[in-house]
C-alpha cells in the first residue's frame, strides 16, 4: 500500500513538474517583453499580403482567361488582320506567364522578384504582394478560363441574338454566370494563398512564420513559438473553410 501511494505521488509530482514547465515556456515565449505583439503584427502581415495578393490575382487572372478563351472560342473564326494578330500575340504573351509562373515554386518566384527585379525596393511588403499576386493570377486565370469555357455556346449565340457583340455578350451574359459558378473555387485559391504566404520572411517580411522564428531564436525554445504559429494557421483556415462552405451551400440554395 506504501509503495502504490508512493507511485502516485511520484506520477503527480511529475505531471505537476510537467504543467510547470509548460508555463514557464509559455511566459518565456510569450508573455516575457510581449514577444506575443511580434505573433499578432506578424499576423496583421500576413492577412494583408493575402488580401492585396488576392485581389491583385483575381484582377489578372480575369484578364488573361478573358484573352485565353477568347483566342480558344473565337480566335480561329477571326477575319485576319490587326485584331486577330493582337489577340494571337496576348495570347502567347498569356500562354507564357501561364507556363512560366506555374512551373517554377513561389519561393523563387519571391527571392527573384526581391533580389533581383524590384532589388532597388526595400519595402519587402510590397514587393512580397505583387510576387504572390503574380502567382496567384496564374491559377485565378485557369480558374476563370474553367468556367468560361464550361458556358454552353448557346449563351454566346442568345447574346449575338439580342444585338450584343462579343464583349457586350462576356460582360452581360457569360461573367456573371462565371462568378457564381468559380466562387467556391476563388475562396479555396484565397485559402492556399494564406498558407503559400508563409514564406514571405525569405526576403524578411516580417509575418507570422518569420515573427515565430524571431521568437525561437531569442528564446531558443522551438517548440512553443512552432506550434503557436501552427496553431493560428489552423485556426484561419478551419474559419476560411467554414466561410467556404456556407458559400458553397448559399449558392446551391439559390439555384432551386
Amino acid at each position: 500500500m506504501t509503495a502504490w501511494i508512493y507511485a502516485e505521488s511520484q506520477l503527480w509530482s511529475r505531471i505537476a513538474a510537467w504543467f510547470a514547465g509548460i508555463k514557464s515556456e509559455f511566459v518565456l515565449n510569450f508573455i516575457t517583453k510581449n514577444r506575443w505583439r511580434m505573433l499578432l503584427n506578424g499576423l496583421g502581415t500576413t492577412l494583408l499580403i493575402t488580401l492585396f495578393s488576392c485581389l491583385m490575382g483575381i484582377a489578372i487572372g480575369v484578364v488573361v482567361s478573358i484573352v485565353r478563351s477568347t483566342w480558344d472560342k473565337a480566335g480561329a473564326d477571326m477575319r485576319p488582320g490587326f485584331s486577330r494578330g493582337l489577340l494571337r500575340v496576348l495570347n502567347r504573351i498569356a500562354v507564357i506567364y501561364l507556363t512560366v509562373i506555374r512551373g517554377t515554386p513561389v519561393v523563387i518566384q519571391l527571392m527573384i522578384a526581391y533580389y533581383v527585379i524590384f532589388a532597388f525596393s526595400s519595402n519587402g511588403v510590397l514587393v512580397a504582394t505583387l510576387a504572390f499576386g503574380l502567382n496567384s493570377g496564374a491559377y485565378v486565370a485557369e480558374i476563370f478560363r474553367g468556367g468560361i469555357m464550361s458556358i454552353d455556346k448557346g449563351q454566346f449565340e442568345a447574346g449575338r441574338s439580342l444585338g450584343f457583340n462579343y464583349v457586350q455578350t462576356m460582360a452581360y451574359i457569360v461573367v456573371p454566370q462565371v462568378i457564381k459558378n468559380v466562387l467556391p473555387a476563388l475562396a479555396n485559391e484565397f485559402i492556399s494563398l494564406l498558407k503559400e504566404t508563409s514564406v514571405a520572411g525569405y526576403v524578411t517580411v516580417s509575418d507570422l512564420t518569420y515573427a515565430g522564428n524571431r521568437i525561437r531564436g531569442v528564446t531558443f525554445s522551438p517548440f512553443m513559438p512552432l506550434i503557436a504559429v501552427a496553431l493560428i494557421y489552423l485556426v484561419l483556415v478551419m474559419f476560411f473553410t467554414k466561410l467556404v462552405s456556407l458559400l458553397e451551400r448559399r449558392l446551391r440554395n439559390s439555384d432551386h
